[in-house]
């Protein structure tokens, strides 16, 4: 039997448009039969080259891929053209199989044929294969010899078992969402019963219970939307809804009781707050104490410079723990009235202003100190160079020039903190004043008021006849003897009399409610012991009363 030989040349391996590309190598022609694999990598590694493997890669790898049509989805089938006359399919199997298992060969009169692959990789295989010279044996005849071009195909068995698997493929990813669907959905609620006379009484049982409450609640809901109310039932039904309504009343105690808890628990977190911002106060204090010239002379530099460190650092701890108490009790000021929103904002202000004072106040002495310790150091460096050379040691004009130069900062930085100091203090004052203007406001308003009240009964007392006010005593109460009689006392002291702001000073001292116009319509009531004269001349005219008791004892 005589064996084909097929003959396969790789001087003109190369893409189908560039046929003027050639390989420098052996021209030596393969004479093995394909059906010996092993003769066939031999003869490959005797001409240098690594055969066609199982891993499809070309034999020269620094080729360019060859050219291909745009890959059909799903491609398994290859188009072969070139191919010798007189090939056979056993040819082209010898061929081929080395890319993978070869389902199908369709082979064509006119020198091509279609081979289908089992998978999709086995395609990319095949193509390394185009561009290849094939001869059968020793034969020059031209119906022996081809050119391969290998190239994809379009087939209707390819695509049907792609779209299978796409559609297999989208199955599976609705089934894996409606899982996850369904193990992220809610679970539904229970199924509610059909109202009957034996069910509303044991929902009406378990409405009474504070514990079954909720579930019986929502029964009841889902009946009355359901329609259940009618004329039989409507007695039933406004039964349970009174014993709905009876919770009312528990669930305003719970909710107090919550609220009640939850104040007493801000409470005892405010205080635990002020014992914490106490604490720091008193840390901050030791490391101010510790700044004072006293002894901050006697500490090393990298004791003060610990020292400082410390400082700032409780220091803004302890700024963060007051704004939030100031926090807190601005929230709790929220809850109260305008007025005392207004009176606890004025007092506020005072206060921060005054703190704010103080805190500047010690910070200018402590830089005020500082500012000393630098000057004592600075002067024992200069003792220190005018004893020594200078060539002796150069390093402490260094250390003098920043010693001067920290000196300038801190002088500029101390200056700082006076204008500050200064406008702060402004600020104090000036928030004082308008404080005691405001007091001095309410104080008038009050009097006003005061004095309009007199005028109204004085008015009303007008109104009585002649004969009963003749018949009533000047002096109403016991109260107002007692300041007739002090009154004519401090008088009697002051001969040439006194202005009405005089002696309500003096009546101050003794008691802070008396009132300016009680005692001016006091003292213009007793005519015979009390009289009115003007005094000074010009801008110095002044109103002045006198004790005339003595002279109104021998008219009356």
């Amino acid at each position: 039997m005589q064996r084909d030989f097929i003959w396969l040349w790789f001087y003109e391996i190369g893409i189908a448009a560039d046929s003027n590309r050639t390989l420098n190598v052996d021209s030596t022609a393969m004479t093995l039969p394909m059906s010996d694999p092993t003769a066939w990598a031999t003869a490959m590694n005797n001409l240098g080259m690594a055969p066609l493997g199982i891993a499809g890669q070309p034999i020269l790898p620094d080729l360019p891929p060859p050219a291909t049509r745009e890959r059909p989805p799903g491609c398994k089938t290859v188009f072969v053209g070139g191919l010798p006359e007189n090939g056979t399919e056993q040819i082209i199997v010898e061929v081929f199989e080395q890319c993978g298992e070869i389902i199908a060969i369709r082979k064509s009169k006119k020198n091509f044929c279609h081979i289908r692959f089992a998978e999709e990789y086995m395609v990319d295989k095949a193509l390394y294969l185009s561009g290849y010279r094939i001869r059968l044996g020793s034969s020059t005849d031209k119906k022996d010899t081809g050119r391969l071009h290998v190239d994809f195909a379009q087939a209707r068995d390819d695509l049907y078992e792609w779209e299978c698997k796409q559609r297999m493929l989208a199955r599976e990813e609705r089934h894996r969402r409606r899982m996850e669907e369904e193990r992220l959905r809610p679970p539904s609620p229970p199924p509610v019963v059909h109202y009957s006379d034996h069910e509303c009484s044991i929902v009406a049982e378990k409405l009474k219970d504070d514990s079954k409450f909720s579930e019986a609640v929502q029964t009841l809901l889902t009946w009355i939307e359901r329609g259940e109310v009618n004329r039989r039932s409507a007695n039933n039904f406004y039964s349970m809804i009174q014993s709905a309504n009876s919770h009312v009343r528990r669930l305003l105690n719970e909710k107090a009781a919550h609220e009640k808890d939850m104040e007493e628990a801000k409470e005892k977190f405010k205080q635990a707050l002020s014992g914490i911002l106490i604490q720091f106060e008193q840390i901050v204090a030791v490391y101010h104490s510790a700044s004072k010239q006293k002894a901050w002379d006697h500490f090393t530099k990298a004791q003060r410079k610990n020292i400082s460190v410390w400082c700032k650092q409780a220091e803004e701890i302890r700024n963060i723990h007051n704004d939030e108490l100031m926090g807190i009790r601005r929230e709790e000021e929220m809850e109260m009235s305008d007025d005392e929103i207004e009176e606890t904002t004025e007092t506020k202000e005072t206060e921060e202003s005054v703190s704010q004072a103080e805190t500047l106040k010690e910070e200018n002495d402590s830089l005020r100190w500082q500012l000393d310790a630098y000057r004592n150091e600075v002067e024992l460096l200069k003792q220190e160079q005018g004893k020594a050379h200078r060539e002796d040691d150069p390093n402490k004009e260094q250390q003098l020039k920043l010693l001067q130069q920290a000196l300038q900062g801190m002088q500029q930085h101390l200056l700082k903190v006076q204008e500050e100091y200064k406008r702060k203090e402004a600020e104090l004052e000036k928030v004082k004043d308008d404080k005691l203007q405001v007091e001095k406001m309410l104080e008038s308003l009050k009097e006003k008021e005061s004095c309009a009240s007199r005028l109204c009964t004085s008015s009303q007392d007008s109104d009585y006849p002649l004969e009963k006010t003749l018949n009533s005593s000047p002096i109403k109460s016991e109260r107002e003897a007692l300041l007739v009689g002090i009154i004519s006392t401090f008088l009697h002291v002051h001969p040439f009399g006194a202005s009405i702001e005089y002696i309500c000073s003096y009546l101050h001292r003794l008691d802070n409610k008396i009132c300016t116009s009680d005692v001016e319509c006091l003292m213009s009531r007793l005519q015979h012991t009390f009289k009115q004269e003007m005094t000074g001349v010009g801008a110095s005219l002044e109103k002045r009363w006198k004790f005339c008791g003595f002279e109104g004892l021998k008219l009356t």
